[in-house]
């Protein structure tokens, strides 16, 4: 009897169409390369027709292999969306809670999951950090908290604190340099090119000489390290810099700020536990407002 194509079949075929690759589709479905490797050739012969054109630069889907990839496309969004609307419908706040971060703000999230944990121990929170801005409406996360100045439509929003950055330095630093003065030659350290998108960076390549940049780096908690050990002068939210014991020098610039949102899909912000956390996050980042602000 011909075995009609699982959902899983459906699933290797989307993967390697996203992402291009054995390896990249290897990494979405956590299985090893080899794995990905042997379900696509035991598809392609069972339907008896090849999916994928394999080239240097990856694998590129024949006509056949858009098909399934576009069918894959539309029923793995019908599933997201039933997960989403059947999440909706939890009453009890208990589960868990997938919950993403700017690597900047652990200092800030772990004390506000150690209290939420204890307030509500059914609730499991799982913490994503990282500077990618993961996919609510995929349910890569439930809830984000993320700079941004302007959040996706798709999402529902909470603005709870403009973030204040500001320049800072390490004050071995700044003492051994002739001080806390922006109009001196200082040595900066950057943010590298994939985060040009963030006002520091841009702040960066407006202000300082190319030659002035001797460090750069994909992350602000990088650029703490590299202050501190006399690098230069960075461009830091000021609740991180003021954290990490570096000094700042001048006023907060106020070009570089930008608003601290807690996102949630819209299929998800009446479930419980999700509803519970959005309060309690949201309250407990208000206590921190000033801080954040730089007030």
């Amino acid at each position: 009897m011909h075995r009609r194509l699982a959902w899983d079949d459906l699933l290797y075929v989307l993967s390697v169409g996203r992402t291009g690759s054995l390896s990249g589709a290897a990494r979405t479905l956590r299985v090893n390369h080899s794995t990905v490797f042997r379900r696509i050739a035991a598809i392609e012969e069972q339907l008896g027709v090849r999916l994928f054109d394999r080239r240097r630069d990856g694998y590129a889907p024949t006509a056949a292999g858009e098909e399934v990839i576009a069918l894959a496309g539309r029923l793995d969004d019908d599933v997201i969306a039933l997960e989403r609307r059947l999440a909706g419908e939890d009453l009890r706040p208990s589960g868990t809670v997938r919950f993403t971060t700017t690597d900047t703000m652990i200092s800030t999230v772990i004390p506000i999951c150690a209290d939420f944990r204890r307030a509500y121990p059914e609730i499991c929170v799982e913490l994503v950090t990282g500077n990618e801005f993961l996919n609510l409406t995929r349910r890569d996360a439930d809830v984000a908290l993320r700079p941004s100045a302007k959040p996706p439509e798709t999402l529902h929003g909470r603005r709870l604190a403009t973030i204040a950055f500001a320049v800072y330095g390490a004050p071995s630093y700044l003492a051994a340099t002739g001080g806390p003065d922006l109009d001196r030659t200082h040595q900066f350290c950057g943010l590298d090119d994939s985060l040009s998108h963030l006002g520091a960076y841009r702040w960066i390549a407006d202000n300082v000489p190319r030659e002035r940049i001797g460090f750069r780096a994909s992350s602000f908690v990088a650029l703490v390290d590299a202050a501190r050990v006399g690098l230069g002068l960075a461009v830091l939210p000021c609740y991180l810099g003021e954290e990490s014991g570096l000094q700042r020098v001048g006023a907060p610039l106020a070009e570089v700020s930008t608003d601290l949102w807690l996102l949630v899909h819209e299929d998800l912000r009446r479930t419980a536990r999700v509803r519970v956390f959005l309060d309690f996050v949201s309250e407990a980042i208000g206590r921190s407002r000033a801080m954040i602000e730089a007030r």
